[in-house]
């Protein structure tokens, strides 16, 4: 008897010290504006009671809610509309809160009861997303997980966004996602509160919308030879190849994305990238370029086509441009707008602008003449005179339209919003001018940079590391805040060939974009952050989402003194240790521990390096040749 007594004590002491362990490690992403741990933790009882309004824009969240906890956790979970006994209440204020806005929840735990409280059902889906994140990892499985304790620390949270946009842009033209893919991007999406998915639909490299009355656009734009490579550099595909690579969105499909990221409070802003990057529309419709008899007009491969050694805007070896000097042109948009601002219920319709060569447009007649009679000085006033003509028909369907930061360039009406990507400049610019911006620069949220050493990444010819994403400021000093709409981070999908490669791309620095974007900036800690990351990390695990461990990965920086070359390691994060080797073996936590710069012997043909924290490997086993090492000689 004795014994049991004992055996029951120590079970009941572990319960009680998994909850306080669990208590410490509180890992929000975003960090919530205010959050006070009181102690102790609320246990979900095996019959879980949810009090929620009896409101269509509730459905969501509640039924969110019900098969979250009834999953992973095997609980029985009932829905409600009375509080009494109820072990999660939900609630719409009667009465406006306005410190927490129309996004924002307040979220108390007791050792009796959770309470999310919030003026619009979006501030509910919140405050239940927070919620997950303070129950276990596993809360994320789509199976039953056994030997869990489900208890949510005691906590009162007050939370609400720093800025209104908070988006993510998914490149699907230069790789086609299907519907189901894209849902998922848009569930993570909303797990750490994004509310803007940007659907990057046309490029070069496909059309994927269908435009009834223009059927080409997905006849022929849709498609192209399948090729696998290193995007950019791939070969030129046979002409006679099939061409069966592609895909693209049925008007329905389209409205079912839209309706179901709308339900999740996100909404979803087309981009129909004009007057370059149409080469897909050229291939359909070759009427429409400067020189529709060249024959030079196909949906793009990834083989190069434009020249980018040029020191600023790319020249175009093949026409990729729309014409601007014809009129066919902007009948072509009015259809394509017409259809797209029936199909899309938000405000703004993207209309690219950016990187539009002006090689063809500079050998045109028909273009001098249109510069003639307009009195157009520049290709920049060219191109302003297209970007207002389209602007133009936005406007006619109830829709304002917005554009890369080159638009800026030959001057832009007031109406028109700006996404600034070229650095911050730019979107400082266009707010002090009175213009709308989304901060979206290259230098913090450009997720297809290379994440990690080159060693461990597809080629990109740029690199953006978590803690510079982490960095990002969406409110720059010395912009009109009150202009300023928010930021996003964009995923181009040039080398991203899968769903998984994007996920991994994503996150984890979709977690700091995510954070820079809702939560105060003096809330902000990189410290902190990366601790939290790595909680998440285990979520995604649960999750099956992939994502980048770059983070572990040591920076590599190579200097020469005289003859010799010399190796530099540093970290992103503290705690690591990091061990090599030069004689083509395999590193571990045996061999001697990194100290000081390394100079690499005469004749090694190869570095390798690994990080380990607390006795295990935690980074990825990177290889490096020595003539790769002379090239990052700096």
């Amino acid at each position: 008897m004795r014994k049991g007594i004992f055996i029951l004590a120590l079970m009941l002491i572990g319960i009680s010290v998994m909850g306080q362990q669990r208590e410490r490690n509180i890992a929000i992403i975003p960090e919530p504006v205010s959050l006070l741990k009181k102690g102790g933790h609320y246990v979900l009882p095996d019959e879980v009671v949810i009090s929620s309004p009896a409101d269509k824009s509730t459905a969501y969240v509640n039924q969110l809610l019900k098969e979250k906890l009834s999953i992973a956790s095997g609980k029985k979970v009932k829905l409600t509309t009375s509080a009494t006994n109820a072990d999660i209440e939900l609630l719409l204020n009667k009465t406006t809160d306005r410190e927490i806005g129309s996004e924002g929840y307040r979220l108390h735990v007791t050792p009796e009861k959770v309470v999310i409280k919030a003026n619009e059902p979006a501030g509910l889906l919140y405050g239940v997303q927070t919620l997950f994140q303070l129950l276990p990892p596993q809360i994320e499985s789509d199976k039953r997980e056994e030997h869990v304790s489900w208890q949510i620390p005691v906590v009162e949270i007050v939370d609400y966004p720093r800025v209104e946009w908070r988006g993510l842009m998914l490149d699907v033209s230069r790789h086609f996602f299907t519907v189901d893919e894209v849902k998922r991007f848009i569930d993570n999406m909303v797990k750490y509160k994004y509310n803007i998915f940007h659907w990057h639909l046309t490029d070069d490299e496909g059309w994927r919308i269908e435009i009834k009355s223009l059927p080409k656009l997905t006849e022929v734009g849709a498609w192209r030879t399948e090729q696998i490579g290193w995007f950019g550099s791939l070969s030129d595909p046979d002409p006679n190849a099939p061409k069966n690579y592609g895909g693209f969105y049925t008007q329905d499909e389209i409205r079912e994305v839209i309706a179901y990221a709308m339900e999740r409070n996100v909404q979803v802003m087309p981009e129909i990238d004009v007057p370059g990057h149409s080469s897909a529309v050229l291939a359909a419709y070759p009427e429409l370029a400067c020189f529709p008899e060249s024959g030079d007009h196909f949906v793009r491969t990834g083989a190069p086509f434009l020249d980018w050694n040029t020191g600023g805007r790319p020249a175009a070896i093949y026409e990729n441009t729309l014409c601007p000097a014809n009129e066919n042109v902007y009948e072509f948009m009015d259809k394509v707008i017409t259809e797209v601002a029936e199909l899309f219920p938000f405000e703004y319709i993207h209309t690219g602008g950016d990187e539009a060569p002006y090689t063809f447009w500079e050998k045109s007649p028909a273009v001098k003449q249109l510069m003639v009679r307009e009195g157009i000085e520049d290709m920049a006033g060219v191109q302003s005179y297209f970007g207002k003509r389209v602007e133009q028909i936005i406007l006619s369907k109830g829709k304002k339209m917005m554009g890369w930061d080159e638009i800026l360039e030959g001057g832009i009406t007031p109406t028109t919003a700006l996404m600034s990507w070229r650095g911050i400049e730019h979107g400082i610019e266009a707010s002090r001018s009175g213009h709308y911006v989304v901060m979206s620069p290259t230098n913090y949220v450009y997720i297809d940079y290379m994440q990690g050493d080159r060693s461990m990444e597809p080629i990109v010819y740029s690199s953006l590391r978590l803690n510079q994403t982490y960095q990002f400021d969406p409110i720059p000093e010395g912009a009109n805040a009150e202009y300023i709409l928010g930021g996003q981070a964009n995923l181009w999908t040039e080398q991203v060939y899968n769903i998984r490669q994007v996920e991994y791309m994503v996150w984890p620095r979709g977690f700091a974009v995510a954070e820079s974007l809702w939560s105060p900036k003096d809330k902000k800690d990189w410290t902190r952050f990366t601790s939290k990351t790595e909680d998440h990390f285990v979520r995604l695990d649960y999750a099956q989402t992939k994502y980048s461990p770059a983070m572990y990965d040591p920076i590599v920086t190579v200097t020469k003194e005289g003859e010799e070359l010399v190796v530099t390691l540093t970290t992103e994060i503290d705690g690591l240790d990091i061990y090599t080797s030069f004689d083509a073996s395999t590193p571990d936590n045996f061999y001697p521990v990194y100290k000081e710069p390394l100079r690499v012997p005469k004749d090694a043909y190869i570095l390798r390096i690994i990080s380990y924290r607390d006795g295990k490997p935690v980074g990825r086993l990177m290889s490096i040749s020595a003539e790769e090492l002379k090239k990052r000689v700096r």
